[in-house]
């Protein structure tokens, strides 16, 4: 496993949300009130892009068949998805941020 970085905290205002890619794996990246949260960027439904999807409070809903997941933990808080998705463990380092893959 090796730190990638993904972007920089000045990169993503609070309760914004955007697509990243690191080694090939579409990661969707979040601040949720200044709190930086990664998990995967496709639906564990049909694979729809998240980051096209809507993003509110500590949710994204998949803007293909509506199923919406917890941001923060990768869990589905509604369907029709019913596995989650993976969540990726963040650091923080000055201004960058890096994910542990």
């Amino acid at each position: 496993m090796a730190l990638i970085k993904l972007a920089s905290t000045a990169d993503l205002k609070a309760n914004q949300m955007k697509e990243v890619t690191a080694n090939g794996t579409a990661i969707l990246l979040v601040n949720v009130d200044g709190a930086f949260y990664a998990i995967g960027n496709k639906c564990t439904h049909r694979g729809c892009a998240l980051s096209k999807g809507t993003f509110s409070g500590d949710t994204v809903k998949c803007a293909c068949h509506g199923s919406v997941f917890n941001v923060k933990t990768g869990e589905v808080v509604h369907g029709p998805a019913k596995k989650p998705e993976p969540k990726y463990d963040l650091q923080i380092s000055g201004d960058e941020i890096l994910v542990n893959l």
